[in-house]
């Protein structure tokens, strides 16, 4: 099974490739690109004066945006293979836009991957279009509170699982509170417990998706026809990147090329709250950086607050710790005259330049989100989280949407998993190879 990577990374010309090769392809149900007439690409310009506005104008382009890759991709697969559609259950309108697209777009989707979140009402969607459901989870626990709050009443339209490590899989993952992110653990025994609960609760033996970490097949030998484990599949995620029809620009192909060992990064910076993976670029850095400019402060001085500072064009005082002011001197020396406050009652300090772009990124917000830290909008009712917006964070939609369409991969985030430095050593993509979906299938089916 492909990935779904969202926002125009798959998409339905990848998506029909890979189900014409034989496979299930997947297109991204996340603020799909949708066309003119033409067959020109419309730009995701929002003209709303208020976020709730946007808001609107998000869910429409994403309705009809999937609504247009769902139709190339079953075009492109000619009835061969399986179409998924991938929504992440904790982007803005989810729910709104999944039913749009599966309405417009009835008989052509076979299945629903879903994950970043607990997708309750997934089921109830798939029972009513009639199509198969797979939720992305990280363990047992989670699956098993889905089971029992829902998805047992709608058992007969669970097509499979989809077990994502958290450790290894690129985008957004779903470590819980008690799992230590420095410490990876081993996929085995998760997804073993992840199928003793199934069965446990009475669940069909449907397959499991092992996605996070696959490259070559003959690596997860053991798992096939394992007993403990049942019927499994493999997604692939990072690996269908690097292929021609592959909707990324070619400088992000090239980047993935030239990837070493270490080079992506598990981080806590997203605006969702979710850990995620990315490639450790200038914009990944600029993030680390923001954040290490960062003190605590109180309105009045205290054992701890005792040093008086001011802040912000009209000078109010705040007071930190007095080891804190000579950092603070130090980095307004160097330019980061600008303080920020956070939600945690800690200020940083950024570039007036930085400063700017932080209030007009909130500012401009269209709810991508059901909940967002940095803008601090919220889905529910009252448009707000009813927390501070977070300035260490970034607005996620205009990042992925210029990586996506062309660009400076070193200063937009850049998904990927954890072996996406094995692009450099695999003899596939010797020379700068970049082979078509169908080959890299072919090639997937040895075991290499």
């Amino acid at each position: 099974m492909e990935g779904g990577k969202g926002v125009a990374v798959t998409n339905g010309m990848s998506a029909g490739a890979w189900a014409a090769a034989g496979g299930v392809g997947t297109f991204s149900g996340v603020n799909a690109d949708s066309y003119d007439e033409n067959g020109r690409l419309i730009p995701q310009i929002y003209k709303g004066k208020t976020r709730r506005e946007r808001h609107e104008e998000l869910v429409a382009y994403g309705i009809r945006g999937g609504i247009a890759q769902a139709r190339i991709a079953h075009d492109m697969a000619g009835g061969r293979g399986r179409l998924h559609m991938n929504v992440l259950w904790e982007m803005g309108g989810a729910e709104r836009v999944l039913q749009g697209v599966l309405e417009g777009a009835r008989g052509l989707i076979h299945g629903i991957t879903c994950g970043a979140g607990m997708p309750y009402r997934l089921a109830e969607i798939a029972d009513k279009f009639r199509v198969h459901y797979y939720p992305i989870v990280s363990s047992a626990r989670a699956f098993s509170a889905l089971w029992k709050r829902s998805y047992r009443k709608y058992a007969d339209w669970l097509g499979g699982v989809v077990y994502e490590d958290p450790w290894l899989a690129g985008g957004h993952n779903g470590l819980s509170n008690n799992e230590n992110p420095r410490e990876p653990q081993s996929p085995y025994p998760r997804v073993a417990a992840l199928r003793k609960s199934m069965r446990e609760a009475g669940t069909p033996e449907v397959p499991i998706f092992m996605a996070g970490g696959v490259w070559y097949l003959r690596e997860w030998n053991d798992w096939i026809d394992n007993p403990e484990l049942g019927p499994i599949a493999f997604q692939f995620g990072t690996r269908p990147l690097l292929t021609k029809e592959s909707p990324i620009p070619e400088s992000w192909k090239s980047r993935l090329l030239r990837l070493a060992k270490g080079d992506v990064l598990l981080h806590r910076f997203s605006p969702t709250g979710f850990y995620s993976s990315a490639v450790r670029n200038d914009f990944l850095r600029e993030l680390e950086e923001r954040s290490e400019r960062q003190v605590p402060y109180a309105g009045e001085p205290d054992e701890t607050h005792d040093a008086a500072l001011a802040v912000g064009a009209r000078g109010r005082q705040v007071f930190v710790p007095q080891g804190a002011l000579e950092k603070v001197k130090g980095w307004m020396a160097e330019g980061y005259t600008e303080a920020l406050r956070t939600p945690d009652n800690t200020l940083i300090y950024v570039t007036p330049q930085k400063a700017q772009e932080i209030l007009r990124d909130q500012i401009n917000c269209m709810g991508c989100l059901s909940a967002c830290s940095f803008s601090n909008w919220a889905e529910k009712e009252s448009g707000t989280t009813g927390r501070r917006a977070d300035p260490r964070s970034f607005c996620i939609q205009k990042t992925l949407q210029s990586i996506a369409h062309g660009g400076d991969i070193e200063n937009e985030l850049m998904f990927a998993g954890h072996n996406a430095y094995r692009f450099a050593s695999d003899p596939f993509f010797a020379n700068g190879r970049v082979p078509t979906v169908r080959e890299l299938v072919d090639r997937i089916m040895t075991g290499d």
